[in-house]
């Protein structure tokens, strides 16, 4: 009898029903992710998207100043509120005509083609954020500071779409305004949930974004984002826009380094990772440094 043989077997056997045994328990794993993600999509679709108080406050300003009343004083007022700018890109996506070739990413031209009327009638700014989460300081406090983020982003990306003559820079700085709107939506609607994954990241520095978000949530942000973008039809340049795994295109590194930058100096302009993030940029503007931290607004 070859005992060594018998034991190499078993042990192949072995590795063989554990391999089983992981890949099942992946499937189930990403099954269970898969399901989380449709009942918050299937919450965001039946449930009315909150605004900012100051948004709803500004639109009832303009609304009841018909001379001074235009699709451009309301953008102004929209492009200030990531909720608003999404809540108008679906509504035109949905109602688009059948004669509109282009899909409308840019909310001005959206508002144009809906026109004011329509836009306070089937657009009304509520509810609010704040009613919402008049119970839940911190997590209104956290996402008043990752919506302070995203203007930042949504600034620089702009600023450097110019800077490379894109005729369309609009398009870029909504991408980078709405990049974390999975997360934005997950702080109104499941306040308690972030705030045990934002403690947790507070406590685990050196743990992964995603696995923390993975063992809170049951699902990660960007997964969340992906199919919130597929339900809601937004403009296919805008997910592209969106998709990490195509930084190679010039719009995708633009906002994506944009996003990076306004997270890293959220913590201060004296985060470790800004260095990096300057020379990113440098090369991407094709500026030297020195240039590229001006552009930025480097504190002296």
């Amino acid at each position: 009898m070859n005992v060594n043989a018998d034991t190499n077997n078993d042990n192949s056997t072995n590795l063989t029903e554990n391999k089983v045994d992981s890949a099942a328990v992946n499937r189930a794993g990403a099954d269970e992710a898969t399901k989380a993600i449709a009942k918050w999509v299937a919450t965001f679709s039946a449930t009315p998207i909150p605004v900012l108080k100051h948004t709803a406050r500004e639109l009832a300003r303009l609304q009841s100043d018909e001379d001074n009343l235009s699709a451009r004083a309301i953008t102004a007022v929209v492009m200030n509120d990531p909720f608003m700018v999404f809540k108008v890109l679906y509504y035109s996506q949905k109602n688009k005509s059948k004669h509109q070739v282009q899909d409308l990413i840019q909310v001005e031209q959206a508002i144009i083609m809906m026109g004011t009327t329509a836009f306070f009638s089937n657009l009304p700014p509520a509810p609010l954020v704040d009613d919402a989460l008049k119970s839940n300081l911190p997590a209104l406090t956290h996402l008043l500071k990752l919506i302070k983020r995203a203007h930042r982003a949504a600034h620089y990306a702009n600023d450097w779409a110019v800077l490379h003559i894109d005729l369309h820079a609009d398009e870029v700085r909504v991408a980078a305004l709405l990049f974390n709107l999975a997360e934005m939506l997950l702080w109104c609607f499941a306040p308690d949930k972030m705030n045990q994954l934002f403690a947790m990241q507070q406590i685990n520095k050196n743990m992964r974004g995603k696995d923390a978000q993975q063992l809170i949530l049951g699902f990660t942000l960007v997964d969340l984002q992906k199919a919130l973008i597929a339900k809601f039809s937004l403009p296919p340049l805008l997910t592209k826009l969106m998709q990490e795994d195509a930084a190679n295109d010039q719009r995708v590194k633009n906002v994506i380094l944009a996003v990076n930058l306004a997270r890293h100096v959220a913590n201060g302009w004296d985060d470790a990772a800004l260095p990096d993030d300057y020379l990113n940029v440098a090369r991407f503007l094709r500026v030297d440094l020195e240039r590229a931290k001006f552009i930025i607004g480097v504190p002296v």
